[in-house]
């Protein structure tokens, strides 16, 4: 009867195509188990000091993130004599085979995964074995497992799945391969084609052919399906770029132990695979994952290298960890991308100008102009199409940031960092990629990631079948770096998007694990002041500037701002680790920063004082304050960048004027009246004689919300779901000083709350000192501040600037951006008066229509269990002011709040430094000194500024040291521009939000 496609049924396709599969490897003899397991990985030197035990097929030997060693053994049957023969590993985890000397040689993970098994197979169980198999023969391996599967569950109870020697059809395989590309392309073509038609015939004649699987068939089906595969395409108007790729998260549903041991796994892995296929090619990014191999896997890293100088793996990145890339600061986001290239250059002698952060969750706005003077020009990304409203309308465009610095993103358009490079994933990009009329290039990363692994044989196999083939794009394999080469042909043409690549998704982040944040911004700021200190100690004492401790330091604050770390989306583990790691990190920098600060003491002139202060102030403003030292207040005058010596027995002994009475705080520029329930109902600015509250509202209204999401996303509606309130306990007014105090203590459910409202004499800042004892489940918890202000956007401060959001919710853009962030401060102002809300670790901020709202905790349940339940310590502000947030300085507010002055007690004595001193003195009150630090390759000082208020400027910067030459250089410190020098001072001009770095030579 003549072929009719339509008798030939997808069932029968499948059950023929399940059937090779299953024909492939067939065990022939099992492999026997000693394991001996350890709670924590050991080395390969101690590897049978752990709980030995002796196992079967189906034994349990260990619950989750456990670690054993295994010694398999096994004797080659007579039945496999001469053939090609494997071995088949399955321990319910992942692991990782070792030579002789506890060297990685190739990973293995389980076939039960929560891996979607759409973009393919994520197991990796066949361990190859060289030559024919000789009867009798010895099988000796040794693996180092973890009891975890990809993303860090514990699967089939932990039990030992398969162990055992096959024989390897290897001629089958092949034909499963061919025969697995064809049928899938079949499925992606029109049935009306007659490359269909082809393939489909083809397909039938195979199914008529097979039987028996006898090698005369298996060659008779090659042949059959042969010319198929042989079909090439005409002019293509796309062309694809492979990139074989495993994302590893740092640290994620698995500690970070267990990421090094990944890492590990995975490289080796791939140079196994890459040892078989001359056209495959690979990349990974992450200094900090190279730093782990260096330093615990000498031998691969060594190895790794070799492939690098080779051109067939590249390093990639830009970042010393792949960011979150809102909530780190402004320098932090320098040191990140500084690290990184310095690693690369030194260890690899790369070039990195591309940003790879395919799994972040949006992008700051400041980035552009932080990649282009850290020499990155271009930027590979995937998570914007995970946005839950919106679609950006291109996956190839100019992205330009606040300050119009631009570079070129790509999105490869099939949506994935772990394609299966299938026919269906090659098709889909071709359907899908929206720039397709002005580009005809675009990116494929294949292989399994998230929880690492990468490329396996499969990936390999389809890729040298589709170099070419009829129906398909061609697909090209080759570096990230040479496809960016002919994608910038395409520059021209491309549209542009300005401002932030803002996720509509995972905004729960920007709240989830609260402390975890403020550790970060702690140890941010903790080591600005320690970089500066330490600079006044280098220049004024000859004290050796730290470097290397500081360097250390650094990269361990960077590496938990990994987009799973300081984002609050890891398991609990992760979270007590670092809650453990940060205060040690906090102390050694304050240690440093404390000898760096007694070094000065030691030589500033403080005669004539009884009980001589030294108070510090490490912004480049003056600041005037008052002050509390050892219970006495002082109204203190402070130079920037610099300290003043102060008379610590010579406290103020009279005020201004302040009234303290029940349900009322008063200074001489606001009044400030509260309901018996412990709530703001009003706030009267006298000086402008203005209510700054909106009427018949209630702020500082601690509510709490019924919070049923994950440590990743919060309800876009919660604000409908409200638990109730913070109720007033007791309440107590006070008067201190300058300051005039109500200590309110609330209760919620199992929670208390301990609060400090404060208003200090001849100020507009309102103070909100926080305790919270937090105790609740699936609730989150926010502060509110409905004001008499209305505009139609507000501004938020980000990394080295701010940027505008709309207060209204017109359209599904504006409805996305329901919580947003900001760092130090937010605020809503019209053009005559205006209110901003600042806080000291919180980034989780709302502002829609009138009310200022922020983000203060969370309690989920996943990754982590119980997060956030504990003592939190938190501050946050109301600033009402005239005019709009430039006129009212509430930049500068937003770092008085965070960075406050330190004193420091000394003996009276005789020095060389006087009694005020001012390292650098600034003419503009826009620009901002952000950080001042040693240079990393000698002992010139770096200094960062950059322009704060989105204008254009110039700015006269006066040094008060010797300064001998003085260029301006790029974000990696390398010199770009000789600057004049005349009487100590030197003149920059800015253009808004710009980041400028200069080089003092002395």
């Amino acid at each position: 009867m003549p072929y009719s496609p339509t008798k030939l049924m997808d069932e029968k396709l499948n059950n023929l195509f399940n059937r090779i599969e299953d024909e492939i490897y067939k065990p022939v003899a099992d492999l026997k188990l000693t394991a001996w397991k350890t709670n924590e990985p050991v080395p390969f030197k101690d590897r049978i000091n752990g709980e030995k035990a002796e196992l079967n097929i189906g034994d349990k030997w260990g619950d989750l993130f456990d670690c054993a060693w295994f010694y398999m053994f096994g004797n080659i049957p007579q039945s496999a004599a001469n053939k090609k023969i494997v071995l088949l590993v399955d321990l319910s985890g992942e692991a990782c085979v070792v030579d002789n000397d506890g060297n990685p040689i190739q990973g293995l993970t389980t076939y039960s995964s929560l891996y979607d098994f759409s973009l393919g197979t994520p197991g990796k169980k066949i361990i190859p074995i060289a030559g024919k198999a000789q009867p009798g023969a010895e099988i000796k391996i040794w693996l180092d497992a973890g009891n975890n599967d990809l993303f860090g569950n514990l699967k089939n109870n932990g039990t030992v799945r398969q162990a055992c020697i096959a024989v390897c059809n290897e001629e089958l395989r092949q034909l499963y391969y061919d025969f697995q590309v064809l049928y899938e392309l079949s499925q992606q073509l029109e049935k009306t084609t007659a490359r269909y038609e082809q393939i489909r015939y083809a397909l039938y004649r195979v199914s008529v052919v097979l039987n028996e699987l006898t090698p005369e068939e298996i060659k008779e089906a090659r042949e059959i399906l042969a010319p198929e595969l042989a079909r090439k395409n005409g002019d293509s108007s796309l062309s694809v770029s492979a990139m074989g790729h495993a994302h590893i998260d740092l640290a994620w549903l698995w500690p970070i132990r267990e990421t090094i041991r990944k890492g590990a796994r995975t490289f080796s892995n791939v140079l196994m695979v890459m040892d078989k296929y001359p056209d495959f090619k690979f990349g990974a990014s992450q200094p900090q994952l190279y730093q782990w191999m260096k330093e615990h896997y000498p031998v691969l890293y060594e190895r790794i290298k070799a492939k690098i100088k080779q051109n067939r793996w590249e390093v990639f990145g830009g970042t010393w960890v792949e960011i979150d890339t809102n909530l780190p600061g402004s320098e932090a986001l320098v040191r990140q991308f500084l690290y990184a290239r310095q690693f690369f250059k030194e260890e690899f002698d790369a070039e990195i100008d591309y940003l790879f952060l395919p799994d972040t969750f949006g992008y700051t706005g400041a980035l552009p102009q932080i990649m282009k003077k850290s020499g990155i020009n271009y930027f590979i990304t995937i998570k914007l199409s995970w946005d839950e409203l919106n679609t950006y309308p291109h996956h190839t465009f100019i992205w330009k940031g606040i300050d119009g610095s631009d570079v070129l993103v790509h999105m490869p358009p099939e949506g994935t960092y772990n394609s299966s490079a299938a026919p269906r994933a090659i098709k889909k990009a071709e359907a899908d990629y929206l720039d397709k009329a002005v580009s005809e290039n675009c990116l494929m990363l294949y292989g399994i990631g998230d929880g690492g692994g990468g490329p396996g044989y499969e990936h390999l196999e389809r890729l040298k079948r589709e170099k070419n083939l009829a129906g398909i794009a061609p697909v090209r394999q080759e570096f990230i770096s040479t496809f960016l080469q002919r994608l910038e042909k395409d520059r021209h043409k491309l549209h542009t998007w300005n401002g932030e690549l803002y996720l509509g998704r995972h905004q729960g982040t920007l709240t989830s694990q609260g402390l975890i944040k403020k550790y970060n911004r702690s140890m941010e700021l903790a080591l600005r002041d320690l970089e500066f200190t330490s600079v006044l100690a280098s220049v004024f004492t000859g004290k050796k500037y730290p470097s290397e401790q500081i360097e250390t330091i650094w990269k361990q604050v960077l590496l938990y701002q990994f987009h799973d770390i300081i984002t609050g989306d890891s398991i609990t583990r992760v979270f007590e680790e670092a809650y453990k790691h940060y205060p040690v990190l906090l102390k050694e920098t304050n240690d440093l920063d404390e000898s760096a600060q007694n070094a000065v003491l030691r030589q500033i002139n403080t005669s004539g004082f009884i009980k001589p202060v030294v108070v510090f102030n490490s912004l480049c403003w003056q600041r005037k304050e008052w002050l509390k030292i050892d219970e006495k207040w002082h109204f203190v005058q402070i130079p920037p960048l610099g300290y003043t010596v102060i008379e610590g027995d010579k406290a103020e002994s009279s005020f201004p004027e302040l009234n303290v009475n029940e349900n009322l705080l008063e200074n001489e520029i606001l009044r400030i009246e509260f309901s018996s329930e412990g709530t703001i109902v009003s706030i009267f600015d006298k000086e402008h004689q203005k209510q700054v509250m909106s009427p018949k509202t209630e702020a500082n209204l601690l509510t709490v919300y019924h919070d049923d999401g994950d440590a990743f996303d919060m309800s876009l509606d919660y604000h409908q779901q409200i638990a109730g309130y913070f109720k007033l306990e007791s309440s107590e007014y006070v008067l201190d000083g300058p300051k005039c105090i109500v200590k309110q203590v609330r209760n919620f459910g199992q929670s208390k709350l301990y609060q400090f409202i404060s208003l200090t004499a001849g100020s507009r800042r309102i103070d909100f000192e926080t305790r919270v004892d937090w105790k609740e489940s699936n609730k989150m918890l926010r502060a509110s501040f409905p004001v008499d202000v209305y505009a139609r956007e507000a501004f938020f401060e980000i990394q080295f600037g701010h940027i505008k959001r709309p207060t209204h919710s017109n359209t599904n853009w504006d409805i996305a951006q329901y919580e947003v962030v900001a760092h130090r401060w937010a605020d809503l102002s019209d053009r005559t008066y205006g209110v901003a809300l600042l806080n000291d670790c919180k980034y989780g901020y709302k502002v829609k229509e009138n009310v200022l709202d922020i983000n203060l905790l969370r309690c989920t349940h996943w990754p982590a269990i119980h997060s956030d339940v504990g003592d939190h310590d938190f501050l946050y502000a109301l600033y009402p002011h005239a005019g709009d947030h430039i006129s009212a300085n509430v930049i500068q507010l937003g770092y008085e709040l965070n960075i406050p002055l330190q004193t420091a007690a000394c003996n009276s004595q005789t020095g060389k430094l006087d009694q005020q001193f001012s390292f650098v003195e600034i003419d503009a009150e826009n620009i901002i000194i952000e950080s001042i630090k040693k240079a990393q390759d000698n002992e010139d000082i770096i200094i960062r500024l950059y322009e704060a208020d989105g204008i254009s400027s110039d700015c006269n910067i006066q040094f008060n040291l010797n300064v001998n030459d003085i260029h301006l250089t790029n974000l990696m410190e390398e010199k770009i521009k000789h600057l004049n020098v005349i009487d100590q001072k030197v003149t920059l001009d800015f253009k808004a939000f710009e980041i400028h770095t200069i080089r003092l030579i002395l």
